[in-house]
């Protein structure tokens, strides 16, 4: 576009890159929040069209049905309307910004939001921050290609996106902000963070104009926090650490074995089924469970029972017991059945509801025991906290977010001691977080680390020279003397006539005879040649490429396709410039 062309121009001869990424970071801010709204409102509707076209009386009935429906119709508007796959949320965005130069598909500006909306109305036991936060971080990505901005400039409205979004859905402006620099940002300057605080600024804003300044989780603190519960808090944080672990490992347990499943409707009609069951035999797993956690931080667990035909016995505690541990370890079960059978939704939700139920257990079994006298509204709050420290191995986003949202800032003391506990116990069980688990196995998740970073961030093609002249096994010498005459480099690779690497000769052994005419006829490359010791695969990561080249202390490094055909070499010097020239680019300020 001719205006944009202009716009850009003026814009790099006349504003500093920092006012404009400010500018940027607001207006996603903004874009989020709007998002946020339409998507909150997109899911009340249908849910009421859903629930109130039947008697309360039959409706639990209906739950059998109610997902197949929902994820139908998710499945053939990504099918036949998009035709192209819709990420998942959160992880789509980091592998954005590993993989793909910061880069998100325009469809997903909108697309994530239909498909959440059926998923979630429709009884889908999944959240709607994920699909906002990759909401957001399509507005930014797009943004960011339209005023062709750099990789880093591209990264920081990811994160404001991520900011905005959670902000806004949360109306928790704080947690938006840690949200972006603990979870999604990956190398933070003192320019970066401005842009993301005004998004989430912008975001929370957006939020309360709409919806008011209500929390989303109103929380008063009666039972004041004493020291002497420190211990109590201790024992949640690692009770909350294991549940995280075990949720971890179930979502991508599920997630493999529908992965299995090659045809999508034998997804549909298992996962929809399914969890059509789990609804109608625990009532209390539909949708996010907003409605839910509030009652967890009354300390109140009637619902758990509301609308339930099989367990009506909330006054024996054997039975109370068991529908909270039901509770607990089946949402897990249910958010990735959806996920698995073709949904699209959020984590957050999900442990959230885990978190709240997990405490109100831990304190109700306390108390009805006698072991201490502990508020249970208290220890679900906190609980909430342990569970999203530990899903989303992210201690400061659940100390924050939990504080944020209920503005129980009073119980911060609690909150840090359950989720580091809650951190440092998952951390002996799962190394990777729920959203970065699959990522990690193929060595796209970028962290903390810059240097880590920069090389996962480096490709191996695009590393390969190939002006290295080739060489046949039955060459002579005479022929290998011409070749050297006209090379610029001393490593000539010996190729056979399917193009595979059999062997380099270098120009030292050439060197020794090459002046020996007597010898041109009866020596050949097979008789100069060696095979290296160290070879690179095209789908070797350039961390483990460095490792080699470091390993071997060799310059220059054969590369092969998975086949075993030679592709070229890398060399040492050409790494360590590109290296050089990226972690200055990763790490401008």
């Amino acid at each position: 576009m001719k205006i944009i062309r202009r716009f850009n121009y003026w814009r790099i001869k006349n504003m500093k890159p920092q006012y404009f990424m400010m500018i940027v970071g607001t207006l996603i801010g903004f874009l989020t929040g709007i998002a946020a709204v339409i998507i909150k409102n997109l899911v009340h509707l249908i849910k009421s069209l859903v629930q109130d076209s039947f008697p309360e009386k039959i409706t639990n009935y209906f739950y059998f049905i109610f997902p197949v429906i929902g994820l139908f119709i998710v499945i053939i508007f990504i099918k036949y309307i998009i035709r192209q796959k819709i990420g998942h949320g959160i992880p789509s965005v980091l592998y954005a910004i590993s993989k793909n130069n910061a880069y998100i598909k325009p469809h997903n500006m909108f697309s994530s939001m239909i498909a959440s909306s059926f998923t979630v109305g429709f009884g889908g036991s999944v959240g709607l921050e994920g699909p906002t936060v990759a909401t957001g971080g399509a507005i930014g990505a797009n943004v960011g290609k339209l005023f062709n901005l750099d990789y880093h400039q591209k990264i920081i409205l990811l994160g404001s996106a991520a900011a905005g979004a959670m902000a806004a859905i949360f109306k928790a402006p704080v947690a938006g902000v840690v949200f972006a620099i603990e979870v999604i940002m990956i190398d933070l300057t003192t320019r970066s963070i401005v842009p993301i605080l005004l998004a989430s600024v912008s975001g929370s804003l957006t939020s309360f104009l709409f919806f008011g300044q209500n929390v989303l989780y109103p929380f008063t603190v009666v039972d004041t926090f004493k020291v002497s519960e420190v211990p109590y808090y201790i024992i949640l944080g690692i009770f909350t650490g294991l549940i995280a672990a075990y949720f971890t490992k179930i979502y991508a347990n599920i997630e493999k074995l529908f992965s299995k499943i090659k045809k999508q409707k034998f997804k549909l009609i298992i996962g929809g089924f399914s969890l059509g069951i789990l609804l109608f035999i625990f009532p209390a797993l539909y949708g996010e469970g907003y409605e839910s956690i509030n009652s967890c931080l009354q300390g109140d667990y009637t619902y758990l029972f509301k609308g339930n035909f099989f367990f009506n016995e909330s006054e024996n505690i054997i039975m109370l017991m068991f529908m909270f541990l039901a509770i607990v370890l089946l949402k897990v079960v249910a958010a990735s059945i959806t996920f698995g059978a073709g949904g699209i939704g959020g984590i957050f939700a999900p442990t959230l509801f885990m978190g709240a139920n997990a405490g109100l257990f831990f304190a109700t079994v306390l108390n009805y025991f006698h072991i201490t006298n502990i508020s249970p509204s208290n220890s679900a709050l906190v609980g909430m906290g342990g569970l999203i420290a530990g899903v989303l191995q992210a201690p400061l986003t659940g100390i924050f977010l939990i504080g944020d949202i209920t503005h129980g800032y009073e119980l911060f003391i609690p909150l840090m001691i359950t989720a580091t506990v809650a951190y440092a116990t998952v951390k002996v069980f799962v190394k990777n977080n729920v959203y970065t688990i699959q990522l990690a196995k193929r060595g796209e998740v970028l962290t903390h680390h810059a240097d880590k970073n920069v090389l996962s961030l480096m490709k191996v093609e695009k590393m390969i020279e190939t002006d290295f002249l080739r060489v046949k096994p039955e060459n002579s010498l005479g022929e290998l003397v011409k070749v050297v005459a006209e090379s610029t480099r001393n490593i000539f690779p010996v190729i056979d006539k399917d193009d595979r690497l059999i062997g380099i000769i270098t120009l030292d052994r050439i060197r020794k005879i090459m002046f020996k005419p007597e010898l041109y006829e009866k020596t050949h490359a097979t008789d100069l040649m060696f095979y290296p010791e160290v070879t690179v695969n095209m789908d070797d990561t350039m961390e483990t490429v460095a490792g080699k080249i470091q390993s071997s202390g060799k310059f220059n490094i054969a590369v092969l396709d998975e086949e075993g055909k030679y592709l070229g070499f890398v060399s040492r010097a050409n790494v360590f410039s590109k290296y050089r020239s990226m972690l200055k680019e990763f790490s401008a300020d």
